[in-house]
């Protein structure tokens, strides 16, 4: 291999690099089927410290809630009783339907108690390196809140 060979592949190597770190974040918004998403929009402000700006559609069927740069796309389909959290379907019981990378566990952890929100699994050390606990809302959907310990 020639050295101009050389400097097209370091150039090409250097590319992909710089590349790489000019990428957009990327993000992921679930999409939880409800049965009433005017409540359930609702109870995520008024518990979960979630906004929204607005319910698409008369009478109201869709809603995004957001925290912190998290959003969840809240569906109601004109047949009711068709939820379908992951836990219910998991034979252990434990799924998430969402997992939520936070600042402080801890601290959202007393935050969601001191607003009376169902904690499904208390917070604890995992050994995946995180340090996290489950929420149930008010359709049965589980989230787990939690903060990186390893890094």
């Amino acid at each position: 291999m020639g050295a101009g060979e050389d400097s097209a592949i370091a150039a090409t190597a250097q590319a992909a690099d710089s590349e790489v770190l000019t990428m957009p974040d990327w993000s992921l918004a679930p999409y939880f089927i409800v049965d009433d998403v005017v409540a359930t929009a609702n109870y995520y402000r008024d518990k979960l410290g979630f906004g929204y700006e607005r319910f698409w559609n008369d009478p109201p069927s869709f809603c995004m809630v957001r925290r912190a740069g998290v959003v969840i796309m809240l569906a109601q389909l004109e047949q009711p009783g068709v939820m379908r959290p992951n836990h219910v379907v998991d034979p252990e019981g434990g799924a998430w339907d969402a997992y939520v990378w936070v600042d402080d566990a801890d601290a959202l952890n007393a935050e969601f108690k001191a607003k009376g929100v169902k904690i499904a699994r208390e917070i604890c050390d995992q050994p995946y390196g995180c340090r996290d606990f489950d929420i149930e809302d008010c359709n049965g959907y589980r989230l787990c809140f939690g903060h990186d310990t390893e890094g």
